[in-house]
């Protein structure tokens, strides 16, 4: 009876759901996000760019170097775009930030000429087989990247004489943002291609799931449908939407980037922005998305590091750290970048082989920093608060400077205190308990007449758990 009755349950909220989703955009906010597990909750996603995980920048190179990201803690691998790419050379049809980046490649793995072949720069079918089946045997899934909303001047969509792409009145292919075409979802056919594409790469190839690329910019009943297709043949398939569309995870998607998130924390850690914001951010969003929404929380990922640089050089070394604290004890799913683990910060580019250094993992410092983020990694999976606990925040008197937040379940109450500042800051909490380090930076905290004292260095930090 209790099965059924959740059931019924299930089946309610996500009507609630479909007639709110009429604002596909967001105008209109869903109330229940679609049911998560718990291992997903727990997850740490790691993005590996190809191009510049390995000097090789192959899929094969990259097999090799799983054990580390296994031995990190990772739980899913975000694998970036492989199929073969679009090599056109007319200016016409590259994006800004291809010209901009003056390195004369048209090969943008964003700019997809064949969906259902990897691109010989990576490697072949049997290089990803054995990829994804390494992964899995170091019990980590894997998500393939999907760009459904434009494809490549001579893409298979744009010349196989249907009407796959959109185009104008003469007969010429509407371009999307990027100045790629765009493909054409009033088309059933290319619908069809598309979902034969998806469960493809997960009937042939034993994938996981995938991030859909700027998945708001397609329609939300195609992704819907794609996921009633593929859960007949994967129950848990991953789907990660590159955007932030309220209804997204009504039933299509599992989590949602949060572009507006990282942008608020950069603004406070490099311009002095006052910490309150994320707080008034996170309620906001609260409001607006379903219950239960779900976000990745990242501080580095492709677009970022091609465009502004690793974030410690941006942010200094204390403040990223800072950072991912934030990102990995506040709700969401956190999410690190091709080698940010042990403090990469060679340049990145979208268009270029370069890759991370891999010479520098042994040094001390890039070892100190590599057991830092398996400590953070470690507590996602250790601590059932972080992945699943209830988030309140914490009054301060220094809500300027610091975030306080305790995250709580049934087993225990994690409590974390972060400074967002380059200078020391003394704070009081409005919290009567501290409870053991499980980790800590630059914090002295003491318990005084009910309240908790804290001394912080610039981007101190501390988590502590009281148990039940």
């Amino acid at each position: 009876m209790m099965h059924r009755a959740f059931l019924r349950f299930l089946i309610v909220a996500m009507s609630v759901c479909g007639a709110l989703q009429a604002a596909e955009q967001g105008t209109a906010a869903p109330r229940v996000a679609r049911p998560c597990p718990t291992w997903l909750q727990q997850s740490t996603l790691y993005q590996i760019w190809p191009r510049g995980f390995t000097p090789e920048g192959t899929l094969a190179a990259a097999t090799k170097k799983l054990p580390h990201v296994a031995e990190l803690g990772i739980s899913i691998i975000y694998l970036s775009p492989i199929f073969l790419q679009d090599d056109d050379p007319r200016l016409e049809f590259w994006s800004d930030r291809q010209k901009a980046s003056q390195l004369n490649n048209p090969r943008n793995p964003y700019r997809i000429k064949d969906y259902f072949k990897i691109d010989p720069e990576y490697g072949t079918d049997a290089d990803l087989k054995a990829f994804v089946a390494e992964a899995h045997r170091l019990n980590m899934r894997v998500i393939l990247d999907l760009v459904y909303l434009h494809c490549g001047p001579t893409a298979v969509a744009v010349t196989n004489g249907l009407d796959w792409v959109e185009r104008d009145a003469h007969g010429v292919p509407v371009p999307a943002s990027w100045h790629f075409p765009k493909l054409n979802f009033k088309s059933a056919s290319l619908r069809e291609h598309l979902f034969s594409n998806m469960t493809y790469w997960v009937h042939q190839f034993n994938v996981d799931g995938y991030r859909c690329d700027v998945a708001p910019g397609v329609p939300l009943d195609f992704w819907e449908e794609s996921r009633r297709r593929l859960e007949k043949i994967r129950p848990d398939i991953i789907m990660l939407s590159e955007g932030e569309r309220t209804a997204d995870q009504c039933f299509a998607f599992d989590m949602n980037y949060n572009f507006t998130w990282l942008r608020t924390l950069q603004q406070v850690v490099e311009k002095g922005t006052s910490a309150a914001t994320m707080q008034a951010l996170w309620q906001k969003q609260r409001a607006s998305f379903p219950a239960g929404a779900r976000f990745i929380r990242y501080t580095e990922n492709h677009d970022i590091v091609h465009d502004e640089l690793r974030a410690e050089i941006v942010f200094g070394e204390r403040g990223a750290a800072a950072m991912m604290v934030f990102c990995f004890t506040i709700d969401g799913v956190p999410m690190l970048y091709n080698g940010q683990e042990f403090g990469d910060c060679s340049p990145q580019s979208i268009y270029a082989q370069w890759p991370i250094r891999w010479e520098s993992k042994p040094l001390k410092k890039a070892q100190k920093k590599w057991a830092f983020y398996k400590r953070l990694c470690q507590l996602r999976k250790e601590e059932s608060a972080l992945a699943t606990g209830a988030v309140a925040w914490l009054t301060t008197d220094r809500p300027d400077d610091v975030l306080a937040y305790t995250r709580e379940d049934s087993a225990a109450t994690v409590m974390t205190l972060i400074s967002l500042s380059n200078r020391k800051v003394s704070v009081m909490v409005d919290c009567d308990r501290m409870g053991e380090r499980l980790l800590s930076d630059g914090a002295v905290l003491k318990l005084r007449d009910n309240k908790v004292h804290a001394e912080l260095a610039p981007f101190g930090y501390s988590v502590t758990k009281t148990k039940k």
